[in-house]
């Protein structure tokens, strides 16, 4: 199914090696310690398939993502998933959701309008010219 027009989804992780930011296309997405993952978490207090993301369809043609703790075929991860400070296994998510796998690995998700991102290249003519006089004052220091 293609990407909508006027939807783009992001999922921004950070675990023990820094921050890493997925943009989101695909049906399903394994999250854990697993190096098969397709969200890889770098961090031993992530079990090895944490969660499972789902991409659900609306009324209206669009689609948002589902979290699902565990390996999504029904077994639970170690330490569950907090997800905006409540600990449930699973959540509908929405623009700015903060998911908690563990201690220091957390991902924040984002659902952005598609007319915020830049569609093609800019312009080569459209330029702006500034006077290099305007940046100075008009008084001349003494």
């Amino acid at each position: 199914m293609p990407l909508p027009q006027d939807q783009n989804h992001l999922l921004i992780v950070e675990d023990d090696k820094g921050r890493k930011e997925f943009i989101l296309t695909k049906a399903v997405y394994s999250i854990g310690r697993d190096p098969t993952c397709n969200i890889r978490l770098y961090s031993q207090f992530v079990s090895r398939r944490h969660a499972t993301l789902l991409q659900m369809p609306k009324q209206d043609g669009t689609y948002y993502y589902r979290i699902v703790d565990g390996d999504g075929k029904g077994r639970a991860s170690a330490n569950g998933l907090i997800i905006n400070s409540r600990k449930l296994p699973a959540h509908d998510l929405k623009n700015e959701d903060e998911v908690v796998f563990g201690p220091q690995v957390r991902a924040i998700y984002y659902q952005l309008k598609r007319e915020t991102i830049p569609s093609g290249p800019l312009d080569e003519f459209d330029i702006t010219l500034i006077n290099p006089g305007s940046m100075f004052d008009d008084e001349p220091e003494e």
